[in-house]
């Protein structure tokens, strides 16, 4: 197991932090203009790279892809946007960046509706209430299940065989909140059964998963059965923990949530899992800015030891 840690471009100091705790593995979410896109090119990747290489960090994922609304949705242009991914792929593989991690939530992507419940010692995190989207418009379309299925099996089609070629493996997140619709706009990715369905569209050793802990514990799904479920498909983690289940839920502190951690971390030593995991949705502490709700730093170097304690306690 890699203990990673999500850095964003100029986060030097968080990226200073990470190297002092002893993480060497980076989730890198590439910079951003401001229509939301992304640089796929070889040369705006590699200098995306290069200040997380100095900092002494190896890039081991790239996590979100690059805006692919017209996809989901299947609308006009989405192959435009394929084209974009297929370009991203060629240039992962030629800098050495073996992970993609995306999800197919169509519309709005991961839902909170609460940014400062206050969490153990005054702490704040995240949370989510079903009611609340009540005061939220819908999508200006409502999107079906089938045609949601038929738009991920299209972009499966088009995006495996390139990421076959290139050697770069693709993780789909779990829809976050497990809850469909979502303002009138399916989610097809919300259940354990529903996971193993996407799975199903294709046996390439491209087509991968990233277990977020949390999604699937809202799903009502036990941890370490569920990893075992999808051993063969795992391919990134994100560890974190909440209370509650897909209607309504806090994040937690990573040693506070209703998963038994050192059960889940035991899990992923019997897989044999060797890949990726980060830390994801922390809580923000005393004297932080909470600027960026569960993506502050301090939140981040604890779960980073508690992580590390855990797959100690639980080596042979």
């Amino acid at each position: 197991m890699q203990i990673a840690e999500y850095v964003r471009p100029g986060q030097d100091h968080l990226m200073r932090l990470l190297r002092q705790c002893g993480v060497d593995t980076a989730v890198l979410r590439l910079p951003e203009a401001a229509d939301g896109s992304m640089p796929v090119e070889p040369d705006a990747v590699a200098a995306a790279l290069r200040p997380v290489q100095e900092a002494g960090l190896r890039v081991g994922v790239i996590e979100p892809v690059p805006p692919m609304e017209k996809v989901k949705q299947g609308l006009p242009g989405r192959d435009e946007e394929i084209a974009r991914v297929h370009t991203l792929l060629h240039t992962m593989a030629a800098l050495e960046v073996p992970l993609l991690c995306y999800n197919f939530m169509a519309a709005f992507g991961w839902g909170r509706t609460r940014w400062a419940v206050e969490g153990r010692g005054g702490s704040l995190v995240t949370g989510f209430d079903a009611a609340d989207l009540d005061h939220l418009p819908p999508h200006t379309e409502e999107i079906g299940e089938e045609r949601m299925w038929a738009n991920y099996a299209y972009f499966l089609d088009a995006v495996l065989p390139v990421a076959e070629a290139t050697g770069v493996h693709l993780a789909v997140h779990p829809d976050d909140p497990p809850l469909s619709p979502y303002r009138g706009v399916a989610r097809i990715l919300s259940t354990p059964d529903a996971i193993e369905r996407a799975m199903g569209l294709s046996d390439s050793p491209a087509h991968g998963l990233t277990f977020c802990q949390g999604t699937f514990a809202t799903m009502g799904a036990d941890i370490p059965t569920t990893v075992k479920r999808f051993a063969d498909r795992i391919r990134f983690v994100h560890f974190r923990d909440v209370v509650g289940n897909a209607t309504a839920f806090t994040e937690s502190w990573h040693d506070n949530g209703m998963t038994d951690m050192r059960a889940a971390m035991r899990a992923y030593r019997d897989i044999g899992f060797e890949g990726p995991m980060r830390s994801d949705h922390v809580p923000t502490l005393d004297g932080e800015t909470d600027e960026r709700p569960g993506y502050e730093t301090l939140g981040r170097l604890y779960a980073v030891g508690y992580m590390r304690g855990l797959w100690e306690a639980t080596g042979p």
